[in-house]
């Protein structure tokens, strides 16, 4: 059950459902808002409205998590523009580690979560007295139970202690009474929900139009990963084996995990995917080929000369040179330079979402969340840390390199191997949001934060683009331990002062 400090003011206010479907044939649904909330949820039909609603909200969130994921580490950092410094309070805060609990980017973050999880936790309430046959209720509430476990898997990682919510209030005045719990009781309520999730949902749809949807693999696959950040290696090691007897594969092609053409989206190899669906006019398009492409690039990266190139989350020097030579994944994951105009222009750009679509910044390419190779590495990385290298976790790190065209890696000892599998997951998930976290679980605040003013130095005095004349800010790329995770929004704090912000912030 519930109590007063496990209620967010942010759920409790945002009473209205947010629908924006989030994959091809099983979003395209009537908008439920529209319907009042007493006589909504009556069928099997509005159930699923509801739940793509929440999916909906999932894919916005997603939207901008490659500056938490990739853009506050080593991986990425950005085109500045120097004629507009209008972003520099903002985004550009997450690669400068700028970041304050006045930014923006850290509010929408905060009340994009917390909104999904009220519109989560009220579909599973009107869920379990709806008129629905009951393989279908397991089904809805099997997705239910992974989507929240995996919100908060995200949460705790970017805020330390959060507020959990698992259930709505009618009145949302004891909202402004709620407390942060500790990380501990949010993981214990992640593992929860995702073996909840893995008991109920399928480990494939029957019906083609539901290819996208969260499964068995997904919700083990997220509950093994659950484990290794708490260091439970035996339980890991036994949950993801789980997943290796669902039927995934690695595809033979690396390329094929982004490539969204019907016959390789959604693929062997992937687990779970952010859906996104381009070239019509349903809103429910990605359009990271043009949020990554360099700014002065107009269609030589995107193909259309129309509409704005990004410029962020730029490939930098030092991951650009931790590729081997000959690994296949490099020339698909990032371009070191473009041609416009018959001219070179040396600025590197994330390129494995790439591909043609027929609209101006409406692509169809999905977004990898969970992917075969993941649960590879992971396995590998977990049984060396429970007993030191062993042949079948170097199988596991091996059957990675070579799909990508590298000799078997033969690390020496523990150590060894421990970086071994880390390099290897830097470039395999790389541009897939995976970095931060890794770097978290793998390192204490002061390991982290003296790994990143390492890098941070590196770019000050060589940057991976040029700044145009803009000197860096005395306090860009200057890393502090508490920075291991994000500042509480300071409107939060505003409405409530029993929401105490992390130290240093």
């Amino acid at each position: 059950m519930m109590n007063m400090k496990n209620i967010t003011a942010i759920g409790i206010i945002a009473l209205t459902l947010l629908h924006t479907s989030c994959s091809e044939d099983f979003l395209n649904e009537t908008d439920p808002t529209k319907v009042g909330v007493d006589v909504f949820y009556k069928n099997e039909a509005q159930a699923k409205q509801a739940l793509n609603g929440v999916y909906g909200q999932v894919q916005t969130l997603n939207n901008t998590a490659y500056l938490f994921g990739e853009f506050q580490t080593d991986n990425t950092t950005i085109d500045l523009n120097p004629s507009d410094r209008g972003g520099a309070g903002g985004w550009e805060a997450f690669d400068f580690s700028t970041i304050n609990s006045g930014n923006g980017e850290i509010a929408n973050l905060w009340n994009g979560y917390y909104s999904a999880l009220y519109n989560n936790n009220l579909t599973l309430e009107k869920l379990a007295v709806a008129e629905i046959a009951d393989a279908s209720k397991k089904e809805i509430e099997g997705q239910l139970k992974f989507l929240r476990g995996y919100m908060y898997f995200n949460l705790v990682q970017y805020f330390g202690d959060v507020v959990i919510v698992t259930s709505t209030l009618s009145t949302p005045d004891p909202a402004f009474d709620l407390v942060r719990s500790p990380q501990a009781e949010v993981w214990a309520q992640v593992e929860k929900d995702l073996k909840e999730a893995a008991a109920l949902l399928p480990a494939k749809y029957a019906a083609a139009g539901d290819k996208g949807r969260a499964t068995k693999g997904a919700a083990l696959s997220l509950l093994g990963k659950t484990y290794l950040i708490q260091k439970k290696y035996a339980e890991a090691i036994t949950t993801l084996k789980e997943v290796t007897a669902l039927g995934y594969a690695l595809n033979a092609n690396y390329a094929d995990n982004f490539d969204p053409s019907p016959a390789k989206k959604n693929g062997i190899e992937s687990i779970f995917e952010i859906q996104y669906q381009g070239d019509n006019d349903l809103g429910e398009q990605s359009s990271f080929q043009y949020v990554f492409a360099p700014r002065v690039s107009k269609g030589a990266v995107t193909g259309y000369a129309a509409g704005t190139n990004g410029g962020r989350n730029v490939p930098t020097n030092d991951i650009i040179a931790a590729y081997e030579k000959g690994d296949l994944r490099k020339d698909i994951s990032l371009k070191t330079s473009f041609i416009l105009d018959g001219k070179e222009y040396p600025v590197p750009y994330v390129s494995k979402y790439n591909y043609p679509h027929t609209i101006v910044q409406r692509t169809n390419t999905n977004w990898p969340v969970l992917r075969y190779a993941d649960v590879l590495l992971m396995l590998s990385e977990a049984m060396n840390e429970q007993t030191g290298p062993t042949a079948e976790a170097l199988g596991y790190l091996n059957q990675i390199r070579k799909r990508a065209g590298l000799p078997d890696a033969a690390p020496a000892g523990k150590d060894d191997f421990r970086t071994a599998v880390l390099k290897e997951r830097r470039l395999e998930l790389a541009f897939e949001n995976h970095r931060w976290f890794d770097l978290k679980r793998t390192k204490t605040p002061a390991q982290w934060a003296a790994f990143m003013n390492a890098h941070g130095a590196m770019e000050k005095a060589k940057p991976t683009v040029d700044r145009g004349n803009v000197p860096f800010n005395s306090n860009d790329y200057i890393f502090s331990d508490f920075e291991y995770v994000l500042p509480l929004p300071a409107p939060q704090i505003l409405i409530n002062a029993k929401l105490v912000q992390n130290p240093g912030y």
